[in-house]
């Protein structure tokens, strides 16, 4: 029986295969749209002149990848940090929420301008995906039912899988990306979460044991 309703190995195989090929491709949106190579070229087209009246960088298909994830990541991950703040049994576990809260709302506050300079919706083109590192619907309602140290190890596993699964999709912009705001991004991204992640390992050990 699985107490915390956390994904199969088989689902969750599926889905890191599929992060696989957005990494590999670039892939504006999720594998399965047929339409992401017409909407890159779109972008690439319609991007806005910059202040000086020289054409912004084109948004290669990684840029536009990286970016339309990153955000409903930062934004689902919001939520349930949002949960944890309130509702952590383990006060190191809820300041620790408060203080990536904070950080991710502020990468928000980078991506959302970076999405419309790329001339991108501001739409979630993942919503109904359970994309690698994304907090669901589904993990938020079981996080809304969970009490007490179940709450907190269900925080833990998912939070720390999601600064784990968008700190590896940040490292194949910086490889891949040719923007160079949205690889200075990147770069940033994944310095934050290398720090919240050797934070998080030093959380309490019953907290830490789940993996």
């Amino acid at each position: 029986m699985n107490p915390m309703n956390l994904p199969s190995p088989r689902h969750r195989a599926g889905v890191l295969g599929l992060l696989g090929a957005l990494v590999l491709t670039g892939a504006a949106g999720c594998s399965s749209a047929p339409d992401s190579a017409p909407r890159t070229a779109e972008v690439r087209k319609s991007a806005p002149p910059s202040a000086t009246g020289s054409a912004a960088p084109a948004a290669t298909a990684t840029d536009v990848g990286w970016v339309q994830l990153m955000t409903p990541m930062n934004q689902q991950a919001v939520k349930l940090l949002t949960l944890a703040a309130d509702r952590a049994a383990e006060p190191r576990v809820r300041a620790f929420a408060v203080r990536l809260r904070t950080g991710q709302e502020a990468e928000l506050d980078r991506l959302r301008p970076l999405l419309t300079r790329m001339g991108l919706p501001q739409t979630d083109v993942h919503a109904g995906h359970d994309m690698p590192g994304m907090v669901t619907e589904e993990d938020l309602e079981t996080a809304r039912a969970a009490e007490g140290p179940a709450f907190d190890r269900l925080v833990v596993a998912r939070i720390r899988d999601h600064l784990r699964q968008s700190a590896q999709v940040s490292r194949s912009e910086i490889t891949a990306g040719g923007r160079a705001d949205a690889r200075e991004l990147a770069g940033d991204l994944v310095t934050a979460r290398e720090a919240f992640l050797a934070e998080l390992e030093r959380l309490p050990g019953a907290v830490r044991a789940l993996g």
